[in-house]
């Protein structure tokens, strides 16, 4: 007997809304990597897209243990000499917790064309409002 191998084009796609408040980044972001990979499904196919959509609300009021808060760095380099930029977790909390979410979910997912495929489903706003109320996305509990 064979197993089930599912093709692009024979995948559904559900739509989720999940709410941070007061969810650890690491744990809700490891979930909502797995809602997006399709792992959660009994027909999951390592090399095909087969993930739902997931929509996150009230990424600011995320939070993290320990002191992650004024020692996590996120770094980028301009690619000049001495073009390194540095923001703490706090900074980028207040500023752009959007990032926050996207580049921990980010690091969960497949490198590569896959991986930046299965990272478009993924949408993440500041407040409660958003704009997928069309799609009837279900409330799902982390």
């Amino acid at each position: 007997m064979s197993s089930y191998v599912q093709k692009p084009h024979e995948v559904e796609r559900k739509w989720y809304l999940v709410d941070a408040t007061d969810k650890t980044l690491g744990r809700l972001s490891s979930k909502i990597a797995s809602m997006l990979r399709g792992k959660h499904k009994p027909i999951f196919t390592p090399h095909v897209d087969c993930g739902d959509y997931v929509v996150v609300i009230h990424a600011e009021k995320v939070k993290v243990t320990g002191k992650k808060l004024e020692d996590k760095e996120y770094k980028r380099h301009s690619g000049y000499p001495g073009g390194l930029k540095t923001v703490t977790l706090e900074k980028m909390l207040e500023e752009k917790p959007e990032d926050v979410m996207i580049h921990a979910v980010k690091g969960m997912l497949p490198k590569g064309k896959l991986g930046r495929q299965m990272l478009k489903k993924l949408r993440v706003y500041k407040g409660a409002e958003h704009d997928h109320s069309a799609q009837k996305p279900e409330k799902l509990e982390i």
